[in-house]
Parts: C-alpha cells; sequence; structure tokens
C-alpha cells in the first residue's frame, strides 16, 4: 500500500481509504522539527546559539554569506524558499528595541542588499521581510534577533507547499551560497 492508498487524519481514525495524495517525504527536516540539533543548554546562551557560532566557521560550515560590521547574512538551515537569507547582529540580543543605532543601520542596509543580490542571482519576483520577536510569535530562536529574507517568485505557492506541504529547493544550500558570496558587493 503506498502513501496515497492509506488514510490518516491524525486522530487515530485510519478508515483505510485512499485520501487521493501522494507523500512526498522529507526526513532532512525532522530534524530541525524534533529538535535534534539543539544544543544541551538550548539557545539561551550565545554558546549554543546557532548565529553566535556561525560566523566562527568556515564559510561553506556555517552558510555565511556577507559580514559587515555589527551584522551578517546567512543563509537559512530550513529555508521556506530557495535563497532563503537571515540578517543577523554578531551580539546575542533577543528584541529589536535592544539593538542599537548602529546595528540597526547596519542590519537595514544588510537587507537592502539581500534584496539586490537575490533579485540579480535568481530574479525573485518579490519578498517577504520580518521579524518573529518572541517564541509565541513564531522565533524558532528567539533568544537571537534574526531578520528574514525571503525570495517570492509567482506560482511559487503552487501545489507543492499548500497540498504536498513541502518545498522543492533546486539548489544545494552550500552552492546558493557561493553564488550569493560572489554577488554581494564588497
Amino acid at each position: 500500500m503506498t502513501g496515497a492508498e492509506r488514510h490518516f487524519d491524525g486522530g487515530g481514525t485510519d478508515n483505510g481509504l485512499a485520501d487521493g495524495l501522494e507523500r512526498l517525504w522529507t526526513p532532512h527536516r525532522m530534524t530541525y522539527i524534533s529538535g535534534e540539533d539543539r544544543p544541551e543548554g538550548g539557545y539561551e546562551k550565545p554558546t549554543g546559539c546557532p548565529f553566535c557560532l556561525a560566523p566562527g566557521l568556515p564559510p561553506e560550515q556555517s552558510l555565511v554569506v556577507a559580514r559587515g560590521t555589527h551584522v551578517f547574512a546567512v543563509l537559512n538551515l530550513y529555508p521556506y524558499n530557495p535563497g532563503h537569507l537571515l540578517v543577523c547582529p554578531y551580539r546575542h540580543v533577543a528584541d529589536y528595541t535592544d539593538l542599537d543605532a548602529e546595528e540597526t543601520g547596519e542590519l537595514a542596509v544588510f537587507t537592502q542588499t539581500a534584496m539586490r543580490v537575490v533579485r540579480k542571482v535568481s530574479n525573485a519576483h518579490g519578498f517577504n521581510l520580518g521579524m518573529n520577536q518572541g517564541g509565541v510569535a513564531g522565533a524558532g530562536i528567539a533568544a537571537h534577533l534574526h531578520q528574514h529574507v525571503v525570495p517570492r517568485w509567482g506560482g511559487d505557492a503552487n501545489f507543492m507547499p499548500v497540498i504536498g506541504r513541502t518545498k522543492v529547493l533546486p539548489q544545494v544550500l552550500g552552492d546558493t551560497r557561493d553564488l550569493f558570496a560572489r554577488a554581494w558587493p564588497s
């Protein structure tokens, strides 16, 4: 029996009827969902925070695209769309109001540059920009502020994410990082 031939509604009432959906499995996302890659002490302290650790790692391991004085741009390890970038301050702060003027200004400039680079490299039609402030607002790593820069294209909300509940990424993250890093102005 294939996934499309089985029906499971999550409530334990498997009636054995086909639901007509083909299942696309993305087991790599289970690490994120289950929290397997979370450090033992959590993200609250800089020693366990991936945004604090990333700038010190080699680029191919960290997925850092560009570095500024106060902030850096890094590819999202669990992207909503291809080319999903995060702009993060180096300083481990949780709230936007905790940024100083220099950090706030450079975060804005990096966000603009990220949009220009993504448009140049992948011809994005638009963007979703945002910060989730706090766990209740959807922040997966609430302890370290990060600005999402999510490229959008006409038709990118097709059947795959809507029905299939999965995203198709056309390129390995390391290759995307290399393209963006080369296109990022010095």
